[in-house]
């Protein structure tokens, strides 16, 4: 094991960097759409009811639940950089949406205030060990109203583990070039990540570390959280074209419901 990771590394990873390193996945807006149509399938979930975006990054989610009708979305993420885009481009559109800057274990909501939480975009499994991501749940059951559901999108850690190339790089434009080093250790994958400018040399080299969890482990998790009518379905990908997208390749859909 060569790669070592800061635990509070989603601090402060979050910035206009990562949006530019990861702009293939985050910041198209037809793969949003394209995940947006699948939860709209997925959940009984209509416009006129309130919606928790929780790790919600730039509200790319939202946003564009807004712009199919929907005008009570609420967003609660760790960083104030992505909440600030988020917030610049709801006033563009002219959209009504709610933003929090909180760790999500603790968001500071009134309980049974949401028809639906949504935790979208592998935004899971950061946390020091497995208790924080469940804490995570547990805030998302506390906040829901009964009957309301959860969807949980994030990476299959089966085909992670089977699938994941050791070595991944690729070019923004002419002028970017993101390179990373991933190892797997137990149900974790440490990855360092360098940035670099052919006119700047090096603007980022960073480590971190994402928890995986299979089909089942994610379902005995929110049935342990309190969540009943769980089901997880695997093999989700919103991009079309081939390419090492890392985590965001091969994603699956867990729900569950609030009683």
């Amino acid at each position: 094991m060569t790669i070592e990771a800061d635990p509070e590394w989603w601090k402060t990873m979050f910035d206009e960097l990562y949006l530019l390193t990861d702009a293939r996945s985050v910041c198209d807006e037809e793969i949003t759409r394209r995940e947006v149509d699948l939860i709209c399938r997925l959940l009984p979930i209509r416009s006129d009811q309130r919606v928790l975006d929780l790790c919600s990054g730039h509200g790319r989610h939202s946003l564009e639940f807004c712009a199919r009708g929907f005008s009570r979305c609420i967003l609660v993420d760790y960083s104030e950089y992505l909440l600030r885009c988020g917030r610049s481009r709801a006033l563009e559109r002219n959209h009504s949406m709610g933003f929090i800057q909180a760790d999500a274990r603790s968001t500071g909501l009134a309980s049974a205030s949401f028809d639906h939480v949504l935790i979208l975009g592998n935004s899971f499994g950061y946390l020091r060990d497995a208790a924080g991501d469940g804490e995570i749940l547990k805030e998302a059951h506390r906040v829901l109203r009964p009957a309301g559901w959860l969807l949980l999108d994030l990476a299959d850690g089966t085909a992670v583990r089977e699938k994941l190339s050791p070595e991944a790089w690729h070019e923004i434009g002419r002028e970017i070039i993101v390179c990373r080093r991933r190892e797997v250790e137990g149900d974790t994958v440490f990855v360092r990540e360098m940035v670099l400018s052919k006119e700047k040399g090096l603007l980022r080299d960073r480590t971190y570390a994402i928890r995986f969890y299979d089909p089942a482990q994610i379902a005995a998790l929110l049935n342990r959280t309190g969540f009943e009518s769980v089901r997880v379905l695997t093999d989700f990908s919103p991009h079309r074209t081939p390419g090492d997208y890392g985590f965001m390749n091969r994603r699956m859909i867990a729900l569950g419901r609030k009683v």
